[in-house]
């Protein structure tokens, strides 16, 4: 673990924890999203940057679990996505559907259809996000939502301005949004698709615990004012101030603005 001193920093902040490093950050996710799924709660999953090591860190822990109860956590296994790209199905290495493949999917032998996202290639994306919708409806709702922080204060793809009872939906992405994913559209935003299918705050806010992950020295604002200014559309993570178990997971150079 990286980093002089100790590795972790727990604040009362919202129930906030900084660590040294993405690293170490993604260790302690990794072990908060085990209690999830051994709660057999239904996992409300994220994609991005951030999420890398964390998924990493994930399947190694698991891999470490003994086969029997690793079987079990396994067949079990519920999760729903946060977002897709409009007009990108499961086949194209840049949607959602095919990082998440290659994150757990694989690594984890995930039966079909435990991972749950939207259809990126419907025909109709607002009637899919309806139907997403009423998909997570029916299992329960979320348990867990894992979530990442936009460099705009998006969440999941919810782009300013959004209020707090926005729900699923097709949507424009902002240049911002667009910006910020072009590494895997070969670094050109005017690649990275116009519009995307998200949950939005509303299903975000009915999770029963959140979980939120920022890494890097250039969140380190957008953390700031997410978490300690108050909420506002113009930052849509802000909603999550409202949330009774909302926990933060942090680097020390994310939290580097927090007061």
């Amino acid at each position: 673990m990286a980093g002089d001193g100790p590795p972790v920093v727990r604040t009362q902040l919202l129930n906030l924890t900084l660590a040294a490093d993405a690293g170490a950050v993604a260790e302690l996710v990794a072990r908060r999203l085990l209690e999830a799924l051994r709660s057999r709660g239904t996992l409300g999953l994220a994609t991005g940057r951030t999420m890398l090591p964390v998924y990493s860190a994930f399947v190694r822990l698991l891999r470490q679990l003994p086969p029997p109860e690793r079987q079990a956590l396994l067949a079990d296994w519920c999760s729903f996505n946060l977002d897709e790209y409009v007009g990108l199905g499961a086949a194209d290495p840049r949607s959602f559907a095919a990082f998440m493949q290659v994150q757990l999917g694989v690594p984890l032998q995930l039966p079909a259809g435990a991972l749950r996202i939207p259809d990126g290639r419907a025909l109709d994306p607002q009637m899919e996000a309806l139907r997403y919708r009423a998909e997570l409806e029916r299992a329960g709702g979320l348990g867990l939502q894992l979530l990442g922080l936009g460099s705009n204060g998006h969440v999941g793809f919810n782009e300013p301005p959004c209020g707090p009872e926005m729900p699923c939906r097709a949507l424009a992405l902002s240049p911002a949004t667009r910006e910020q994913n072009a590494d895997a559209f070969g670094g050109n935003p005017d690649a990275v698709p116009a519009q995307a299918i998200t949950l939005g705050t509303a299903e975000i806010l009915a999770a029963d615990s959140l979980l939120l992950v920022v890494t890097g020295a250039a969140k380190a604002e957008i953390l700031r004012r997410t978490l300690q200014e108050p909420p506002c559309e113009a930052v849509p993570a802000s909603w999550l101030q409202r949330h009774p178990r909302l926990e933060v997971v942090a680097d020390r150079a994310a939290g580097a603005a927090l007061s």
